[in-house]
């Protein structure tokens, strides 16, 4: 029984994982680098490569679960650290396509580390337990993002919250 329990847990993270990829696949058929915020083992990179198999997909996360996903092939580059680290996010300042943020540890240095790791025009998606507050729309707003209409209810109560926004370009 507790096998059985696992594999339909490793499905429905799959599944998940698929549902967030697919959401940036829409807007971005062909990313050419992807940060995984939090990325633990690197679980959602290997189920979004499925979609995304020309994508560059990068991890970083404050356990060395991360290095043990870059030796598995789940990412090729792997950060040990938490990207609110100055000396990190300088190393990777405006580098990716899309960054994921899932789970946030610190929502507000999150996501303002997240947005300065990502290109202008790219795609940030978080994802929350919570519903997104009105303030996390405010504040992505003013800091250059437009953020792109949710759908108007989730498939699943257990399904989580996620928040699309697009970097605007920077005037030149």
């Amino acid at each position: 029984m507790k096998r059985l329990r696992t594999r339909v847990n490793d499905l429905d993270r799959r599944r998940r994982h698929r549902s967030t990829a697919r959401a940036i696949l829409r807007l971005l058929p062909e990313p050419e680098s992807w940060l995984d915020v939090g990325t633990g083992d690197a679980r959602f990179p290997e189920t979004a490569r499925e979609l995304f198999p020309y994508t560059s997909f990068d991890g970083i996360d404050p356990t060395p679960r991360v290095e043990q996903a870059r030796e598995a092939d789940r990412v090729e580059e792997a950060y040990v650290g938490s990207l609110t680290d100055e000396q990190l996010a300088k190393t990777l300042r405006e580098r990716y396509d899309v960054v994921t943020v899932r789970r946030p540890l610190d929502p507000a240095g999150e996501l303002h580390a997240a947005l300065g790791v990502l290109r202008s025009g790219g795609y940030l998606l978080l994802e929350s337990p919570e519903a997104p507050s009105q303030g996390l729309r405010t504040e992505l707003e003013s800091r250059g993002c437009t953020v792109l209409p949710a759908p108007t209810r989730r498939p699943h109560p257990w399904t989580p919250h996620r928040v699309i926004a697009r970097k605007d370009p920077s005037p030149a």
